[in-house]
């Protein structure tokens, strides 16, 4: 049994998990995100530590919880990812502190991870880069590189080119590349040089961390370098995520989901349920086949259907082009699409033909 199945009967209280780090202001700013949870939650203890190069160390934490008479903890990591640190040594601490604490219940939730929450509080930190640039320079004109962690875990790093994905199509950038401070690759350098080459006018750097720290001063070091050899590009260094509200809130979610059940379906990025970057538009429209008009049809060898050929599909883009697939039903219908947030892109977005 996992010390996330058991059940949860006690008193409960909130213990966030962090990595810890040797530079004082992240250490602070993550102890300021704690507060920003507690004060969310007045009715119930909070408290918060790190797995090391900080204090208070995670142990700590649960001690003063288990002082206010805490008998189940509700511990969620403070990290966007699940690599080693959420997967197995967050994990060990919370384990061996509950066989050696003498009744305490800890129960442990996921990482912050792929949300829509998160991604909006990421568009907002980009958002804010792009305000202080100006609007001088074009969405299409601009490449986004969204800067991760880097880790020994592939799952994660994955992660990290979704998150870029859903904010390169999200907000229209003409282009947009992942790079990683550490651990795996393109680093930040080669990736920023070889962006440098895809001739945009302007490249918008997002580390997409939590916190300040080494590796933030690392990041924004690479983009003056590389910014120096390339005068001719302007180079935005975007801020990281921090105490946006949006970070509190999904932390909030993860606390609820340890006492409500953890929906593991992955529908919530489904653009038909939630306001997914860019697609605001589409939230609450029905979820029917276009189609059903097609069902059972062999185009390699014969036609299971029984009505003429030649119906059209128009799928009233915004930038006017209809896809004429050269063949007509009997019924003669339309078969329409939600606007393409994006349809005036200039890569895109067409569907590939012989011609």
């Amino acid at each position: 049994m996992s010390i996330s199945d058991k059940k949860i009967t006690g008193k409960l209280g909130v213990m966030v998990c962090g990595h810890g780090s040797r530079d004082q202001a992240a250490v602070d700013e993550f102890a300021k995100l704690a507060i920003r949870i507690k004060e969310q939650m007045p009715d119930m203890p909070v408290d918060y530590g790190y797995l090391e190069f900080a204090t208070p160390i995670i142990r700590t934490g649960l001690d003063a919880l288990k002082e206010q008479g805490v008998t189940d903890v509700l511990a969620v990591p403070g990290m966007l990812f699940a690599a080693g640190h959420a997967k197995n040594d967050i994990p060990s601490v919370l384990n061996t502190y509950q066989a050696q604490s003498g009744g305490m219940n800890i129960h442990y939730g996921r990482e912050l991870g792929i949300d829509v929450k998160m991604i909006r509080a990421a568009s907002a930190r980009v958002e804010e880069a792009l305000q202080a640039a100006g609007d001088n320079i074009s969405r299409h004109e601009t490449m986004l590189v969204v800067v991760g962690r880097g880790a020994s875990d592939p799952d994660a790093n994955s992660n990290v080119s979704k998150v870029m994905r859903l904010l390169w199509e999200g907000m229209g950038f003409g282009w947009g590349e992942t790079a990683y401070s550490g651990v795996t690759f393109p680093l930040v350098e080669p990736a920023l040089e070889h962006a440098a080459k895809l001739g945009y006018k302007r490249i918008v750097v997002f580390p997409y961390f939590l916190f300040t720290g080494i590796l933030i001063t690392r990041i924004y070091d690479y983009v003056d370098k590389v910014a120096a050899r390339h005068p001719e590009i302007e180079f935005v260094k975007a801020p990281y995520l921090n105490d946006h509200p949006l970070v509190i809130e999904t932390f909030l979610d993860r606390v609820r989901e340890i006492t409500d059940g953890t929906g593991n379906m992955n529908c919530q990025m489904c653009k038909y349920r939630q306001q997914v970057l860019g697609f605001e538009d589409e939230v609450g429209l029905p979820q029917e086949s276009h189609h059903h008009h097609v069902e059972g049809i062999n185009d390699s060898g014969g036609h299971s259907h029984d009505h003429d050929h030649g119906h059209h599909h128009d799928h009233d883009h915004k930038h006017g082009h209809s896809h004429d697939h050269g063949h007509d039903h009997g019924h003669g219908h339309d078969h329409h699409h939600h606007p393409y947030p994006h349809a005036d892109h200039p890569l895109g977005p067409r569907t590939l033909t012989d011609s």
